[in-house]
């Protein structure tokens, strides 16, 4: 790492409540160090990812947001083999749970953003439909829990973290749809079959907490495959608790898998969410992990 650093804040993380954090951050970054740079408020992600890209490759850029704030930003970090130290302030959070941050929340993450060293995560890829590759941290999410988190997004503001998501899931469910897939894992074909969900994690959880891969490790050069099959409404709707809480490992009809190559194969577009924020639907999905390709600051 150079000695160079960025400290950013999305102004719109956690549903445009960011906005307001600007001035109590801005004060606890100035106590802590006072040689740091001003905190950055882009006004878009297109400033944002010019302000990473000018840095100095390997710098620090200390990111106050979500999930879906870095999903956005993480195509700079990696061109630049710049050093995440993540200032968790989004709606799910998920990739803060897994750096064992999410509880000490932005104030308590400061610390170790400043001092602490980085380490290499992994990072997963998706090539939808032959076009470009795309990055994410946290999920991929296939199916069912993209069209989810997809109704998130349109949730009220005021509504955050779990609730938001399992509102939007009781909506989703009203028009519940399963597709048959083609799914190859590691190069063996599985059995071609209805499914509710077809989603890949890189951390234990995803929508706020939901612990659906409680074994996945953001550096063990896999990714943990979930594929959720044939349920009916009120299957599903009562399999959420299990998935709540983590207990839905064995039911006959979940099929979990770590795997490092991935192709999904479907008749018709199947939503896409990556690491929360929804994506354009695709038939044809390649999905591979990239090993210790980023380096993030882990108290």
């Amino acid at each position: 790492m150079n000695n160079q650093r960025l400290c950013l804040l999305n102004p719109q993380a956690a549903g445009g409540r960011g906005a307001r954090l600007a001035p109590a951050l801005q004060a606890a970054l100035r106590e802590a160090d006072p040689s740091l740079p001003p905190l950055a408020l882009p006004a878009s992600v297109e400033d944002a990812l010019a302000g990473i890209a000018a840095l100095p490759p390997g710098s620090r850029v200390l990111l106050a947001g979500g999930d879906g704030t870095l999903q956005r930003l993480l195509p700079a970090l990696l061109a630049g083999g710049h050093e995440l130290a993540l200032l968790p302030c989004g709606t799910g959070n998920d990739l803060a749970r897994a750096l064992g941050q999410h509880r000490a929340g932005w104030r308590g993450a400061i610390g170790p953003a400043l001092h602490a060293p980085a380490q290499a995560m992994d990072i997963g890829v998706l090539q939808a439909d032959g076009g470009p590759a795309q990055c994410f941290a946290s999920s991929l999410c296939v199916g069912f829990d993209a069209a989810v988190g997809a109704r998130a997004h349109q949730a009220p503001r005021w509504l955050r973290g779990m609730p938001r998501y399992l509102m939007a899931t009781l909506a989703t469910l009203a028009r519940l749809q399963r597709q048959r897939l083609r799914v190859t894992v590691d190069g063996v074909q599985l059995p071609a079959a209805e499914q509710l969900f077809a989603s890949s994690l890189n951390t234990a959880s995803y929508a706020s907490g939901m612990p659906v891969a409680p074994g996945a490790r953001i550096d063990d050069g896999e990714l943990d495959l979930v594929l959720a099959g044939r349920f009916s409404r009120l299957g599903a709707l009562l399999t959420m608790p299990l998935l709540l809480s983590g207990l839905h490992l064995h039911h006959p009809r979940i099929r979990m898998q770590r795997y490092r190559q991935l192709r999904i194969e479907a008749d018709a577009p199947l939503p896409l969410a990556l690491d929360g924020e929804p994506v354009p639907a695709a038939r044809d999905l390649q999905v591979s992990v990239r090993p210790q390709a980023l380096r993030v600051v882990r108290p």
